[in-house]
């Protein structure tokens, strides 16, 4: 999967929600670029804004789009811990 393709699929998961991708696209291809060498890196689309602990489990809750909305960032920003996800 190219950084184009990740943004595709970012694109149609915002669609039915209450958030939108950053419009920064620069932005949001810096973090497609994380996001796929970490995958490369770990087998798994791993967001590049959180540290992973190196136990699957934990790991598996890392993965892009992650769990953004119990994130503080969330509540006091409105966006994701990277920002690629903002409230609309």
């Amino acid at each position: 999967m190219r950084e184009g393709e990740l943004i595709k699929v970012w694109g149609v998961f915002v669609k039915k929600s209450d958030f939108k991708l950053n419009l920064d696209a620069e932005h949001v291809t810096g973090v497609a670029e994380g996001v796929l060498a970490n995958e490369k890196t770990y087998g798994l689309k791993l967001c590049p804004c959180r540290l992973r602990d190196g136990s699957r489990e934990r790991d598996l809750e890392l993965i892009c789009p992650c769990n953004f909305k119990i994130q503080d960032a969330w509540r006091e920003k409105g966006q994701c811990w990277c920002g690629l996800f903002e409230k609309k």
